[in-house]
């Protein structure tokens, strides 16, 4: 039997007993809310491993709470909607979904990508990231720098992981701003800069050569 706890989010009342009772029968543990205020009301006693949430909603909208929920870096997030244009998948990809299913949607892949989510979640928290001369144990918390230990604050830690956890990709400060830092960051991207420059520093990158900034676009872990 699966034990994850699945969160279920959407307005519309057939959709919310639908999910209820077929991931329910597929043994998920499940809690369903009409809106985001509900949600976040319930979130932190329920402690989710995965949230299915509907994009169109009164009051705060999908893409909203999504980045709301994104503080949680563990939290596998698919969105729902029947808004099927490029533009909106890209908008909920980048403010911290991981996944997208289109209304109507097939509920066997639905639980499928839920599966295969979750997967990779789980393997994130429980193996080793490793880049270069960096090593980060997950499980632990620690960080090493060619097997010496490096003392990091929690943000930086999550800074680090989430540069980790995408080498070579080139990452903007909101989408730091939003992963890191979630819902209670105070939209100053100083903020970012502030903290890359102590990372760099505790990481012995006075060249800029492992976390490289990208002018006009972010910043990305390099070679």
């Amino acid at each position: 039997m699966d034990t994850h706890r699945i969160l279920v989010v959407d307005d519309e009342e057939v959709i919310r007993d639908v999910l209820q009772i077929g991931l329910s029968h597929r043994g998920f543990q499940v809690l369903t809310c009409q809106d985001s205020e509900e949600a976040l009301q319930k979130v932190g006693s329920f402690k989710p491993h995965a949230a299915v949430i509907d994009v169109m909603m009164p009051g705060e909208d999908g893409f909203q709470l999504s980045r709301k929920l994104r503080q949680d870096p563990h939290l596998f997030i698919l969105m729902l909607t029947a808004r099927d244009a490029v533009s909106d998948r890209i908008l909920g990809l980048e403010g911290g979904a991981d996944d997208y299913v289109i209304k109507p949607f097939d509920f066997d892949e639905l639980v499928a990508r839920l599966r295969a989510g979750l997967r990779r979640v789980h393997q994130d928290q429980n193996h080793d990231l490793k880049f270069g001369p960096l090593k980060m144990d997950d499980a632990s918390h620690k960080v090493f720098l060619n097997d010496d230990p490096v003392n990091l604050t929690a943000k930086e830690y999550e800074l680090l992981r989430y540069l980790l956890l995408n080498p070579g990709v080139v990452l903007s400060k909101i989408q730091i701003l939003q992963h890191v830092w979630g819902y209670d960051y105070p939209g100053d991207d100083n903020l970012v800069e502030v903290h890359i420059s102590s990372l760099r520093e505790k990481l012995q990158d006075r060249t800029k050569k492992l976390i490289q900034t990208v002018r006009g676009f972010g910043y990305r872990l390099g070679s």
